[in-house]
């Protein structure tokens, strides 16, 4: 059985490309300390599953936890005291790629659905408002 791809998928697809990204991110780096690698690793481990079990099958509650990911990505510099490092940012410049895609995933999905609830008359049937 053939299963149709959703429109908003390839922004799943790119936060998957990000947390692989992001999990290669602490080879490249002066390697700070363990904690920074390990909240690297993990976030970039999270962001992937998540994507992928997006791409499997959609909900809700998956973009949210995207979203809720990215957030953390950008506060966890000053949370976990790696300010002013290189992974610093690394971790807010994806972060901030990771939410913006999450939440416009949402939109896009929620604008779809409404359009679905509420369609608009097609031009023909319009009354005119002269």
């Amino acid at each position: 059985m053939m299963r149709k791809w959703r429109r908003e998928s390839i922004l799943d697809v790119y936060n998957l490309l990000l947390a692989l990204v992001l999990f290669v991110t602490p080879w490249f780096l002066a390697r700070d300390t363990t904690t920074v690698d390990l909240n690297l690793w993990a976030s970039s481990a999270a962001i992937g599953a998540v994507s992928v079990a997006a791409l499997l099958a959609f909900a809700w509650w998956k973009e949210w936890v995207n979203l809720l990911l990215g957030l953390w990505l950008i506060a966890s510099p000053w949370l976990l005291g790696f300010a002013h490092t290189s992974a610093m940012h690394f971790s807010i410049g994806i972060g901030v790629v990771v939410a913006f895609l999450s939440v416009l995933e949402i939109w896009l999905v929620y604008d779809k659905e409404d359009e679905l609830r509420n369609p608009t008359p097609p031009e023909e049937n319009r009354p005119l408002l002269y």
